[in-house]
């Protein structure tokens, strides 16, 4: 059947416009970033934080004009994609954002649970990926395509089995971590072998749990009855409320040391009092801060109401480093593939950073060497700068 030269226009038209709907915004002028990011299930509150922090960085830069590389101006447009604070669903989005979207690099995921499967998509897409706040090894390990703002377990462990041991004339401790969670899992085990290698005492207790437990009476019950003198509590803010108030529902009423992941004002709203006086390491603390840092707490504040978290401050560093690598390339591809190549190379030339995290120089895996700072929960529910702890 033969085509009227009408039905034939109609089809050709037809085409010419599917064909413009799928080219990438990044064609006109836009570089397209997509974030990964859980803004529900178990931590939403680190998700809204960092997106808070990424729309601050992006109504700087499009309000000045765009991102100039090469001489030219070039607007950025953020893509945030839900991974539901799930690995799976960590995978699940950057595919998403790495194929339906084009974009060419993607910042996050934040928790290592989700950042160490969502690295290994981004490294055999040959996507570019930043993640702000995964502590864990593994996230980067071998893949050339993945960077990070945060400082690594393998120092931040020792960093907490140093302190306890100071702080507290600890001579013995206890475990209590997330045994699915790569991030709980691994730096428990990191703590374990650094509190070993000190030979000041045994681990009396290393116990597990899994993410969706609630009740950790068992667990504490064991440790309390080891009599350890702290419990080193590697978990995310959400678990550590209820094991701290568990805990002293069962009458202990030792310290406790924390990591990174307890570093939101959501602990203290979870925690409240209980939580006061404990310590816990991280990038860095909010009360005190001056400077550049000082800058931007002062502004989130002021557009947010809140203060922003380790994770929001480390996502501010992550696009900072990504824009850094964007303009290390000196230009810009309109072919996706061809740019995530080019700010691949341009990341993998940063030698130093200087954020409002802290100055880091990276190594061979993409991995920053940084200080890491110790804070104490205040009797006002404040982390407060205790000590800064450096390579």
């Amino acid at each position: 059947m033969k085509l009227s030269l009408h039905k034939m226009g109609l089809l050709a038209l037809a085409f010419v416009l599917s064909f413009l709907m799928i080219v990438p915004a990044f064609a006109a002028d836009t570089i397209k970033i997509g974030f990964n990011l859980p803004l529900t299930g178990d931590i939403p509150e680190v998700g809204d934080g960092s997106k808070k922090a990424a729309e601050m960085y992006l109504k700087d830069i499009n309000d000045a004009g765009g991102l100039e590389v090469g001489g030219k101006k070039y607007m950025l447009e953020f893509v945030y994609m839900d991974n539901e604070s799930k690995a799976e669903s960590a995978v699940n989005a950057a595919l998403k954002l790495i194929e339906q979207e084009n974009v060419v690099a993607i910042i996050g995921p934040n928790s290592s649970k989700q950042a160490v499967p969502a690295g290994g998509t981004c490294n055999d897409n040959r996507t570019p990926m930043i993640t702000p706040w995964s502590t864990n090894p593994d996230t980067t390990k071998d893949r050339p395509w993945v960077f990070r703002a945060a400082f690594l377990d393998p120092f931040q462990g020792p960093v907490a089995a140093d302190f306890a041991s100071e702080k507290f004339g600890a001579k013995t401790s206890a475990v209590l971590f997330d045994v699915s969670n790569d991030y709980s899992k691994g730096l428990a085990e990191i703590f374990k072998a650094a509190w070993e290698k000190k030979g000041l005492g045994p681990v009396v207790a290393f116990e597990s749990h899994g993410t969706k437990d609630q009740d950790f009476s068992a667990q504490l019950t064991t440790i309390i009855k080891a009599n350890p003198d702290f419990i080193f509590v590697p978990d995310n803010y959400n678990q550590v409320a209820l094991i701290v108030q568990q805990a002293r529902d069962l009458g202990y009423q030792g310290p406790f040391m924390g990591s990174d992941a307890w570093g939101t004002p959501d602990l203290i709203k979870l925690c409240g009092e209980q939580c006061y006086g404990n310590f816990f390491s991280t990038h860095y603390a909010a009360a005190g801060a001056t400077g550049a840092t000082k800058v931007f707490i002062d502004r989130y504040e002021k557009a947010y109401g809140s203060t922003p978290a380790d994770y929001a401050a480390l996502t501010w560093d992550s696009i900072g480093l990504l824009v850094q690598g964007i303009q290390n390339a000196g230009k810009v591809d309109s072919n996706p593939r061809k740019e995530r190549q080019l700010i691949r190379d341009g990341l993998a030339a940063i030698k130093s950073f200087d954020g409002i995290t802290g100055k880091s120089k990276f190594d061979e895996q993409g991995d920053p060497i940084k200080c890491a700072v110790v804070v104490k929960i205040s009797d006002q529910g404040e982390f407060v700068f205790e000590q800064s702890v450096c390579p």
